[in-house]
């Protein structure tokens, strides 16, 4: 069973003194294999090109918590044994950091990475992510990773459909994922403000879960009758359905 924790924004490194969504994430690696019965979470910082401030955020937020591991891929020969697919299989929970996620996808490819993960989250090692983190596991994303927003319909596709993260968070994400739903250049998705994460299992959301007692989640969709819309005609309206949102606190 392939378990994805998608967040919208939040976690150690935008909310440093709120653990809520982390404390989540470590509650679901039921199979836990580091010392002291401790979870092996490795963080994944390719999207910020393996930034080093960002990777001892991660450490000093899960001290104590978690066995941590940093997978540096702009630095191969560092990868703890060598041997990326082994490394990867190894571990309860893979975290992936903000940044570029149409350059994390390419790097990923290039390494063979997005098929490791596919087979390790299907061996049972929790995918997560916030941000670019988020985008990478949907069909298609809302980027900024070429400057202004833009879609990218070309993710790993381990979750059907598309994701916007940071959708309160920043003005332009809200209006740009519903026009790009709404003429199809990305297909019906997921939103999540900042502070809030979708949990899926094989693929079907479980639920939404916030640190933040206004966080927000949205499924955005075509609406109506203009699921059957031809291409090329006017285009047809797109839908906020808002999603059940439990509060972590």
């Amino acid at each position: 069973m392939t378990t994805i924790m998608a967040m919208g924004g939040g976690g150690f490194a935008m909310e440093p003194d709120n653990p809520l969504l982390d404390d989540h994430l470590l509650s679901l690696a039921t199979r836990r294999r580091g010392a002291g019965g401790l979870p092996r979470v490795c963080f994944v910082p390719t999207a910020s090109g393996d930034s080093a401030s960002y990777a001892e955020e991660f450490r000093t937020a899960f001290e104590g918590r978690a066995e941590t591991s940093v997978l540096p891929l702009f630095r191969y020969d560092e990868i703890p044994g060598g041997d990326l697919r082994s490394f990867v299989l190894g571990q309860d929970v893979i975290h992936v950091g903000g940044g570029s996620t149409a350059n994390l996808l390419a790097l990923w490819r290039l390494h063979g990475l997005d098929d490791v993960l596919r087979e390790a989250g299907e061996d049972g090692v929790v995918l997560a992510g916030v941000s670019a983190g988020m985008n990478c596991w949907f069909e298609g994303s809302v980027t900024d990773s070429y400057g202004p927003l833009a879609a990218l319909p070309d993710g790993l596709g381990l979750l059907p459909g598309s994701a916007c993260p940071h959708y309160d968070g920043e003005a332009d994400r809200r209006p740009t994922y519903l026009d790009l739903v709404g003429t199809r250049r990305l297909p019906n998705g997921y939103a999540a403000d900042d502070g809030c994460a979708l949990v899926f299992r094989d693929g079907e959301l479980v639920e939404a879960v916030s640190s933040r007692p206004d966080a927000r989640a949205y499924r955005v969709h075509l609406s109506g009758d203009a699921l059957d819309v031809e291409d090329g005609m006017e285009a047809p309206d797109v839908a906020e359905s808002p999603m059940d949102v439990r509060y972590l606190g």
